[in-house]
């Protein structure tokens, strides 16, 4: 099954255009809290009661991209369950576009001009401030009690925080994971990596064993993909990006100088080839389907790429989390992608909206997306499932990682992030310092939070 591949995990990001809108309150909306409040205690919090079929009948919008593109389209099949559960509240599907910067920019004029619609809106997991900023969604936090976001696996929510409000509920996401050659691995007698040191140490062996050509690869281009992968060294290194307003940089540390030197380590002692500079996912994918690297640093889909035809590792792939850097506890921190629910700030159906999204975000619907389409569920409950673990060695993994957000807490992100994975591809390629990339990265971020151009 081929899924849609959000701009977070490949390619760069166009610049937003800020929008500007106003919240309206319901009266609908405060009924819509009591409602969820109450279907928020203990296990209920994910299984809504079901709605009366005496009751008048509600049409909502739903705007979201597809989410596969062969097989039952999962977005209809989530809306009939929904409306079987809620007889009285009937859902529209807006397909829209598959490229998530269209798609986006679509959505910002639509909601800045005022439209009601769509009333509900799949959008990126890297959206939540630029649409909070300029008034584009709705702060569920003011709508939903807290015991709501309970339900959503560590660091998802944060991720959807923006200035201290939720905007967004997770819907599905995608995360990094280290693959990695079973058959090697075994007839080295050589155990899993924990730490990034253990990695780096054993594909040297098997490099010098000539089993294969390169150790470890990865996402290293001047795009996006190269952000995400920072982000996993960084915080295993006990870095971050932006003061906790999100008004300035501290990047510029010890901890950071350290994940981008030992990412540079990986290209200098030929564990990862100089090429690595020029890798997006579809290359590093390719260059470990082939055979030629021992492990592979990628998304959720690249295990089904390696066990489909044309592959040469077929029955030959584990997967597990991140490692960590030595000294920390295991596993290391994987990137936060995927995709979100959003409400419009006009919608005229609040109290329908609030609860579509929490069947959604509910046991029944992650339970579906999970076993029937193997999308990665952000319900802590359902990601711990023994029909869910099941599934694929990716699904039994997800139970074990720890997730970090991308630094997408400030309308600035795309700045924000063009800073660190343009000077993360220096460093790469050795045309600067560690050192130095980091603070060039700084002073650019700072420049970028600043409103001023990088």
């Amino acid at each position: 099954m081929q899924k849609l591949q959000s701009s977070d995990n490949s390619g760069t990001r166009a610049t937003r255009r800020g929008g500007h809108g106003r919240l309206v309150a319901s009266t609908a909306a405060l009924s819509a809290l009591g409602l969820l409040a109450a279907a928020a205690g203990a296990a209920a919090a994910n299984r809504p009661a079901r709605s009366s079929s005496h009751a008048s009948v509600t049409t909502i919008t739903w705007e979201a991209s597809p989410i596969s593109t062969s097989g039952p389209d999962l977005r209809k099949v989530l809306i009939a369950d929904f409306e079987r559960a809620y007889p009285n509240i009937k859902v529209q599907l807006i397909s829209a576009p598959t490229n998530t910067d269209t798609n986006e920019s679509q959505l910002e004029t639509q909601i800045s001009g005022g439209s009601s619609s769509p009333d509900v809106f799949m959008g990126d997991v890297i959206w939540p401030a630029v649409f909070g900023a300029h008034g584009l969604a709705v702060p569920l936090s003011t709508k939903l009690p807290k015991s709501f976001f309970a339900r959503f696996a560590p660091g998802l929510v944060a991720g959807a925080t923006y200035q201290g409000k939720v905007y967004a509920a997770p819907f599905f996401e995608d995360q990094g994971f280290l693959y990695y050659r079973k058959d090697l691995l075994s007839k080295m007698h050589l155990p899993v990596p924990k730490t990034w040191e253990e990695l780096k140490a054993e594909s040297l062996q098997l490099q010098r064993a000539k089993l294969v050509k390169y150790g470890f690869v990865w996402e290293g281009a001047d795009y996006e993909g190269a952000t995400c992968d920072f982000m996993e060294y960084l915080t295993d290194a006990g870095g971050k990006v932006l003061s906790s307003n999100g008004k300035s940089s501290t990047l510029n540390t010890p901890a950071a100088v350290k994940a981008l030197t030992f990412m540079r380590s990986l290209v200098t002692s030929g564990v990862t080839p100089a090429a690595i500079t020029t890798y997006q996912e579809p290359q590093a994918m390719n260059t470990f389907d082939n055979g030629q690297a021992a492990f592979l640093r990628n998304w959720d889909y690249a295990y089904s790429a390696s066990q489909s035809a044309g592959s040469k590792v077929i029955g030959d792939v584990g997967v597990a989390p991140l490692p960590t850097f030595q000294g920390q506890s295991y596993p290391g921190y994987s990137n936060i992608g995927g995709w979100n629910l959003y409400i419009n700030p006009h919608t005229k159906n609040m109290s329908q909206d609030l609860t579509f999204i929490n069947y959604m975000t509910g046991v029944d619907a992650e339970h579906v997306m999970a076993t029937q389409f193997s999308e990665i569920p952000t319900n802590e409950a359902v990601r711990v499932q023994k029909s869910v673990i099941a599934v694929n060695p990716v699904l039994a993994t997800v139970p074990h990682t720890r997730l970090v957000a991308r630094p997408s807490q400030t309308p600035e992100y795309p700045k924000v992030s063009q800073a660190i994975y343009q000077n993360v591809n220096e460093a790469l390629a050795g045309s600067e310092s560690p050192a130095k990339a980091i603070a060039n990265a700084s002073a650019g971020i700072n420049t970028a939070l600043s409103g001023g151009g990088l």
